[in-house]
């Protein structure tokens, strides 16, 4: 309050001097309608600021010159001698005060009733004329005002004389220094550096004046919607930039609106549900490091996270598999979806989804961050992280090639080296995917993009943007560095893939990148969450696919969800071993998989193969492609595979029939039998030997079993399959049997399996083996 009470008078000084001469003027021509308006707008302004500064006698006097002076702009009044005596003794008598509140001293209030009656239709009694000599001594200002554009030329001076501070550092560094030299070089690096930070401080100022407005607004919306609420401030002194303030106004009228509005549940409805009917709204700053955290809490209902997902679903935002494949938290994040709005109605207070989209856009703009902690039915908190300055920013500088770039330290999530499984590239059609410690993100190669360099980089930055997270391909990182920017020339700012430029301690121009710029320019698609494999085909449907050639020249696709990476393998490393394809990785073997049309022994010739890994976090398996095409959108309508196997169905994209890989049958071929074990046998029998060697086969050993169309002299069968309408087995074999029908409601044999039964026939021919081998 004490910098506000400051501004106060340093601004009613600048006004009343700027007025002297005007009020002579008026004086001599009381007609004159410009000079009565900046008066009126002189007594007008000071009649605010009391109200907020809580300044009761000022606000009387001036609050009767501005009744006043209205009905003489009105028509009302006629401007008499006397009635522009009594105006100007209420400005002398305004100065008077203020000058008094400067010096800290009292001043003589017992005329002050006089000065107001002598403004009315008929005065008791002329002003007296030593009304305008009343003013105390006036105290020396020790403020100034300043245009913030000479504040900018001061703070780009100073980075200079930083600069040309570096520089000759460097140069004299070069040779062997005089210690006097040294000294003196000392002692000019901590001056620069403390009129740097002096000047930096010049444009800084607390936040009460952000949050000043806020007790009104609070107050007004409130009652416009029949609602109670309490408004708490804290660390209203916390000092941030002056033009960051300005950048922040309009994301926190909108934040305490939507609080009010949307958080803060009507009196009778809290009543209900045990709160007081008074909802709590508290707004808190601090500041950690050289970041700012603004903090709006509020004890409503917080956000529906469900409501808002429907909301973006039927706003065709997100598709429906995506929503459902979306964590809690990245639901949360939907608010920040431009026209997005819980409200089903428009109001005018909200339903027009432009609130927390603004929010977002403008924090965003100025390299800042929000963060939501949401609490349904207690209330919601927003977090709000900023930059101290516009002016000096933190910035990570990384090399591409032989150029350095620096990158906003705020929107970086973390760096992370190129190595092993937990940090990888991999090829996905013609995009590239990093891995993350499992975590999968659209990567960006910054050599390439920018054709700087080619090839894979060794770094990984991850960079957070309102649409999602990306990892940005980089050489290496090189420091940390504060730094002033200010804006490139326009032509490079019109690529969009740029926030400005710098001239960091090394003396060398550098550029900032835009991390959200670089995503858009680059084209990346953010997919929010991983959606799972599965077996149905209305569940696969309108789900991210990656389209490849197959082996045998179809086109196939396989949902996008199951593939861990696309990566190609040496020849060497596959092998066809215990009746099946394997792929040797480091020391382990996994199941490959490959069309029908190619034999296993072919996969093993030539130099490379390139593979799909699967995985569903447990188990990993492979297929054996002949390339990677695109991702791709399946649709909705997907026309089903006639029997089992690994085609799940039959999809049309642009016109050309694409066959649908089921993962669900790629896994459950894939377990793989223990080393030194003697798994048990099944013996295919009957009519239907032929189709169960096809397609009951891979299911059986996958799951251990062994499968044989005869029996060997050495060994018992552990059970027997055959179809239901099959002779009656004959007993020499001694095997339990297993029959299987045709169709799928049940038969003349209840005990029969229908064929396509797979979990059924997996436990009854488990059921069997065991009671057949004694397991």
């Amino acid at each position: 309050m004490d910098d506000l009470l400051q501004e106060f008078i340093a601004e009613t000084r600048e006004t009343l001097e700027a007025l002297s001469g005007e009020i002579v003027a008026w004086e001599a021509a009381p007609a004159d309608r410009a000079r009565l308006d900046a008066i009126f707008r002189f007594v007008h302004t000071v009649k605010g600021s009391c109200g907020f500064l809580d300044l009761p006698r000022l606000a009387r006097l001036s609050h009767a010159a501005e009744d006043v002076l209205a009905a003489v702009r009105d028509g009302e009044r006629v401007p008499d001698t006397a009635l522009v005596d009594a105006v100007l003794a209420i400005v002398d008598r305004i100065g008077a005060i203020v000058e008094a509140i400067a010096a800290g001293t009292p001043h003589d209030d017992s005329d002050d009733v006089a000065l107001i009656e002598a403004l009315s239709q008929k005065p008791t009694a002329p002003v007296a004329p030593v009304a305008r000599t009343v003013a105390a001594p006036r105290i020396a200002p020790r403020s100034v005002r300043l245009n913030v554009d000479l504040l900018d030329r001061m703070m780009s001076g100073m980075s200079d004389m930083v600069l040309a501070r570096n520089e000759l550092a460097r140069r004299l560094r070069d040779d062997v220094l005089d210690p006097r030299v040294e000294a003196a070089l000392d002692r000019l690096s901590l001056t620069v550096a403390d009129m740097r930070d002096t000047v930096t401080r010049s444009r800084m100022q607390t936040v009460d004046g952000l949050f000043s407005a806020l007790p009104r607004m609070v107050r007004d919306v409130a009652a416009e919607l029949g609602k109670a609420v309490a408004l708490r401030i804290e660390g209203a002194d916390v000092e941030l930039d002056r033009e960051m303030i300005e950048m922040m106004r309009d994301p926190m009228v909108h934040i305490i609106r939507n609080a009010i509005d949307h958080g803060i549940e009507p009196p009778a409805e809290r009543r209900r549900l045990g709160k007081p009917p008074t909802g709590q709204i508290r707004v808190s700053a601090r500041q950690s490091g050289n970041q700012i955290l603004i903090e709006v809490e509020d004890d409503g209902a917080g956000i529906d996270v469900a409501r808002i997902a429907a909301k973006a679903v039927a706003g065709e935002r997100r598709t429906a598999a995506e929503v459902a494949a979306m964590t809690p938290a990245e639901k949360l994040k939907l608010i920040f979806e431009p026209g997005l709005s819980s409200r089903d109605t428009v109001s005018a207070t909200s339903g027009r989804g432009v609130g927390m989209d603004v929010v977002h856009a403008n924090i965003e703009h100025v390299g800042g961050r929000v963060a939501l902690d949401n609490r349904p039915g207690q209330g919601l908190t927003i977090t709000v992280q900023v930059p101290l300055t516009l002016s000096i920013m933190s910035t990570i500088v990384v090399s591409v090639g032989d150029q350095r770039f620096g990158i906003a330290r705020q929107t970086i999530e973390e760096i992370v080296k190129v190595r092993g499984d937990q940090v990888r590239i991999d090829p996905v059609g013609d995009i590239r995917i990093a891995t993350v410690r499992g975590r999968r993100l659209p990567m960006l190669p910054l050599g390439p993009f920018l054709e700087l360099g080619r090839g894979d980089p060794a770094t990984l930055v991850i960079v957070a943007t309102r649409d999602g997270d990306y990892a940005l391909g980089v050489d290496d990182v090189l420091d940390t560095e504060e730094v002033v920017v200010k804006p490139a020339a326009p032509a490079v700012m019109a690529t969009g893939l740029y926030a400005g430029q710098t001239l960091p301690d090394s003396g060398l121009p550098m550029l900032l990148l835009d991390g959200g710029g670089l995503a858009q320019a680059a084209g990346l698609r953010f997919q929010r969450a991983a959606i799972a494999a599965v077996a149905e085909v209305e569940e696969e449907s309108d789900a991210p696919a990656l389209l490849f050639e197959d082996l045998d020249g179809m086109y196939r696709a396989i949902p996008l969800g199951a593939i861990d990476r696309v990566e190609k393998v040496a020849a060497d490393s596959v092998h066809y071993l215990a009746g099946r394809g394997r792929l040797v990785v480091g020391e382990t073997t996994i199941a490959l998989h490959h069309s029908d049309a190619v034999a296993p022994t072919d996969l093993a010739s030539g130099g490379e193969v390139e593979v799909i890994r699967l995985t569903d976090g447990e188990t990993e398996c492979a297929y054996a492609i002949r390339g990677a095409l695109e991702i791709i959108q399946l649709p909705a309508e997907i026309a089903p595979a006639a029997g089992a196997g690994p085609i799940l169905g039959i999809a049309v994209c642009d016109g050309r029939p694409i066959e649908i890989l089921d993962p669900l049958a790629l896994f459950l071929d894939t377990a793989a039998v223990g080393e030194g074990e003697r798994s048990p046998l099944c013996l295919l029998d009957g009519a239907g030997a032929a189709w169960m060697d096809r397609f009951l086969r891979p299911v059986l050993e996958a799951n251990g079993y062994r499968c044989v169309l005869q029996p060997p002299k050495d060994e018992a069968p552990a059970v027997r399959l055959m179809m239901e309408d099959d002779a009656a087995p004959g007993e020499a074999l001694g095997a339990p049997v297993v029959r299987l029908r045709r169709e799928r409601d049940m038969a003349a044999d209840p005990d029969s399996i229908y064929r396509y039964d797979r979990s059924a026939l997996i436990a009854a021919v488990a059921g069997h083996a065991r009671r057949g081998d004694g397991r």
